[in-house]
């Protein structure tokens, strides 16, 4: 192998929500950013529930989500949820699985991308021409989510599969970061922040110094050629 992962990780309540619903895992080869919903009893277990059935999973991220969603109808009470992004490699490919408003970036040549799509009830609008991008970003209801794993009514995951390369950035991160920030600020961050960590908890203070209202899980993995005396 001619290339490692490096992972970094932030997680943080807000400067209001005492409690913080989002989950993060990571291990080598699996990222992943669970964001609860119903509650903050019912969105910790929820996103909890979903980190740790990816915990235990090697396989492909469909079956793991079928069965958080199954998991969830027997184990949480109604109304129960959580949004889920996720990226498992094999390689230098990778599989994501998204469901919810969590979201997935990829900064590649200085360029930021998005590679997730916002299940939301403004996106839909924005996709169909009711709402442009820009009123979608300040509308009041912007983060009504319309597809969930959630108790008693789980939909299906968006699954693709995509070709990283040396010198990729990625990120995935809760609603908490992108609701409340510029994404220019956040693009600026990922390129001129060689560091993970440091770029992933300069990503949290810049949501908490926009009031953060809402819990706020950065994971940022670079895709990095590896040492000769690594191989």
């Amino acid at each position: 192998m001619t290339h490692e992962l490096r992972i970094a990780v932030a997680t943080d309540p807000g400067l209001v929500r005492e409690h913080n619903e989002d989950s993060v895992y990571v291990r080598p080869d699996l990222q992943a950013v669970a964001d609860g919903m119903g509650g903050h009893e019912h969105g910790e277990l929820a996103s909890a529930l979903a980190v740790n059935v990816l915990a235990t999973w090697q396989d492909d991220l469909g079956p793991a989500v079928a069965e958080i969603a199954r998991r969830l109808d027997a184990e949480t009470p109604q109304g129960a949820g959580t949004t889920l992004t996720a990226m498992r490699w094999e390689g230098l490919e990778f599989e994501l699985a998204h469901i919810g408003d969590s979201r997935a970036y990829v900064v590649r040549d200085g360029n930021l991308r998005q590679l997730s799509h916002d299940h939301t009830m403004v996106q839909a609008l924005v996709d169909a021409g009711r709402m442009t991008p820009q009123e979608a970003l300040v509308h009041p209801r912007r983060a009504y989510v319309l597809r969930a794993l959630q108790s008693g009514n789980s939909h299906e995951p968006d699954l693709t599969w995509h070709q990283a390369q040396i010198g990729d950035r990625y990120l995935l991160c809760s609603d908490g970061l992108t609701d409340y920030t510029d994404l220019g600020d956040v693009h600026e961050i990922l390129l001129s922040t060689p560091d993970g960590t440091e770029a992933a908890w300069q990503l949290v203070a810049l949501a908490n110094g926009n009031g953060g209202p809402d819990n706020i899980t950065c994971v940022i993995t670079d895709v990095v050629k590896k040492k000769w005396w690594q191989r």
